[in-house]
Formats: C-alpha cells, structure tokens, sequence
C-alpha cells in the first residue's frame, strides 16, 4: 500500500472520468484486436493440421491398398504355380501317357497347403480391416478431441483475456483506493494537529475561565462587603439594534442606585442624560430663584427706605414676604442639596463608565498583567471612593 507522502495530486472528476473511459475504450480495442488475431492464427493453424491430418489419412489409405493388393496378388502366383504341374499332370494324362500315374498323397497335401494358405490370408486380411476400422475411429475420436481441445482452447483464452482486462480495471481501482488512502492519511493527520491545537486552546481558555470566575468571586465579595449595588448598562448609546456587551455592568453606591432607579429605565448613558438635564432643570431654577429673592430683597430695601410710617401697616404682609423668603431659602439649600448630589452620583457614574471601559480592554487583551493591574486598581479605587 501507498504511503501517507506517496499520494498522486487528484484532477477534477470530470476529466479523470474522461481519461478513464478513453483508456478502457483503447484497453478493449487492444484486447479485441489481440483476440482477432489470435482466432486468425488458431484458424491457420487449424487449417494446416486438417490439411496435414488429411494427407497422412491418405498415405495410410495407400500403403493399406498397397498391402491388401501384395497380399492378395501372392496367392494367385502360388496357385498358378501350383497350378502348373497339375495342367502338366492332366495334359500328360490327357496324352495318352498311361505309363505314370499322378501320387494322390502329394496332390492332397498341396490343396491343403493352398486351403492352409487362403486361411491364413483371409485371417490376415479380417486383422488388417479390423486395425483399419480401429485405427479409424481412433483417428475420429482424435479429430473430435482435437476440435473440443481447439473450442475449449479458444473458450479459455477468451477468458484469460477476459480475466487480463478485469485485472487491469482491479488495477486501476487498486491504484485510485490507495490514493484515496493516502489522501485519508494526510486528513487524519491534519485533523490530529488541529485537535492537538484546540486541545492546547481549551486548556488555555480553561485556565483563564477559572482565573475570570476566581475575580467575579472576588468582585462580588468586594462589592457586597462594602454594600455596593451592580447596574448593568444595558444598551450603549441608547442604540437600540446594537446587541448589549456580554458583561458591562457598573457598580455604584445604593445612593447612586436609587438616584439611577429614579431616573427611569433605560442604558445608563440614557439615564446619566437625564440626570444632567434634570441638574440643568434645577440649577435653572435656583437661578430664577436666586434672582426672584434678590429683587424681593431689592424691593424691601427700597421701600424701608422710602415709606417709614407704612411698616406697621405691613407687619402682615412682612410676616408673608418672611414665610416666602424662609420657603424660598429652604427649598434653595434642598435643591443645592440635590444639585451636589446629582453631581457627585454623576462624577461616580462617569468614573465606574471609564472603569468599566478599562476592564473591558483588559479582558480584550487576555494579558495576566493587565488583569493584575486591573484588580489592584479597582481595590484601590473601591476603597477610596466606595467606603460607606
């Protein structure tokens, strides 16, 4: 099998498709082509053994009339020899010769050797026939293997090239299976490095959730031993499509609470704005009220100053100016009361605004140092300004 390095670079699917069935159609053609020359050759070949299993069919055809006419023209020459001392026999008796007679033993022993004879040759010739016979059906039966041996050859080397080309193709999947293997391996090992890395990146991020809750427990417990209330701000800007931070809160006195709880709902940049506008509101009015006591006071002055004998005449009237002025004074010093508180709630507002801030870029900079700094600060910030 292929190694994780040894993979090929994978081309686009369709032209690798393309690619593929030109090279089976070239493959096939090949193979098509091997096999039509192979069955021209067996052909050939087939014709030539016919053409060779013929003639010496032929031959033996010969030599076996040949060796049926010897044996056949043998006995005819020993008869006629034999033949010739009995006509010389007879003639000599048909002569008139009647001084020797013809040995009946002798003629008796030569037509059983002529019959002996004739025996023999039928017996030779019935042997002859029946190796013929045999040897002809032996050629038949040969002739009939040889045809099966040539269909079952033909049927095999079909196969062979039939089994030659599905190891090809087994080839070519082999191949495309050990690159897909090796491209698996390369993605296993990158899936690893990853896991390692996200791995590292847990723990890390682990590490600071743990160092993040270990400060919220200590801002809480800073916050409730010095009985400090948590506002969050809510939506920055007054912005309503912006998504809130995740966290942004502002810690403030229970003075500062109630005062930000008067203020209605709504971000704390809302609601410091309208603190400010009420604060204007007020100082506005302590100067309308400033202004009004100072032209009651210049019209006391003027008219002490003017009509002596009509004092007693506005005993009543005086005693209604002082009631005036008293409501006047005491609503004066609850406004400058109000004034310096809103003042000081809103100075508190904007610190804890900015400190908020100041965390926030801490936590943007997952810097230990920072969040250290961070923390000694809001120690001593809570200590000198939140000490009830």
């Amino acid at each position: 099998m292929g190694t994780p390095g040894s993979g090929r670079k994978r081309t686009p699917v369709k032209d690798r498709f393309s690619a593929e069935d030109e090279a089976l159609s070239n493959i096939a053609r090949e193979a098509e082509a091997r096999l039509a020359a192979k069955r021209a050759a067996r052909a050939e070949a087939r014709d030539i053994r016919m053409r060779e299993l013929e003639r010496q069919q032929k031959e033996l055809e010969e030599k076996s009339e040949k060796t049926h006419l010897e044996i056949y023209s043998r006995p005819s020459s020993r008869n006629s020899i034999s033949a010739t001392p009995l006509s010389g026999n007879s003639s000599r008796r048909g002569s008139g010769d009647t001084s020797s007679l013809v040995d009946p033993d002798a003629s008796l022993s030569e037509l059983r050797d002529i019959y002996d004879l004739k025996d023999q040759i039928h017996d030779v010739e019935g042997r002859y026939m029946q190796g013929l016979k045999e040897l002809k059906d032996s050629i038949a039966e040969v002739e009939e293997k040889y045809k099966k041996a040539m269909v079952s050859n033909a049927q095999l080397d079909n196969e062979k090239n039939n089994l030659v080309y599905q190891v090809d193709i087994l080839k070519d999947v082999i191949e495309e299976k050990e690159e897909q293997i090796a491209e698996f391996y390369r993605e296993n090992e990158e899936k690893s490095k990853e896991l390692e890395r996200q791995k590292h990146t847990c723990s890390v991020l682990q590490h600071k959730l743990d160092e993040l809750k270990e400060g919220l427990r200590q801002r809480d417990e800073l916050i409730e031993k010095h009985g400090l209330v948590i506002i969050p701000d809510g939506t920055p800007n007054g912005d309503v499509n912006h998504e809130s931070v995740v966290g942004a809160i502002t810690v403030v006195s229970q003075e500062a609470a109630q005062v930000l709880e008067s203020a209605g709902e709504g971000p704390l940049d809302v609601r410091l704005r309208k603190l400010a506008g009420e604060k204007e509101e007020l100082l506005s009015q302590v100067r309308k009220l400033k202004m009004q006591l100072e032209e009651e006071r210049q019209k006391y002055s003027k008219s002490d100053g003017t009509n002596p004998d009509i004092t007693g005449l506005e005993n009543g009237s005086d005693l209604q100016l002082f009631e005036m002025q008293r409501d006047a004074n005491r609503q004066i010093s609850e406004y400058k009361f109000k004034l310096s508180k809103a003042e000081q709630d809103i100075t508190t507002l904007e610190q804890n605004v900015s400190i908020c801030f100041f965390r926030f870029i801490c936590i943007i900079a997952n810097d230990t140092c920072f969040a250290e700094f961070y923390k000694t600060f809001l120690n001593k910030y809570m200590k000198t300004y939140f000490i009830i």
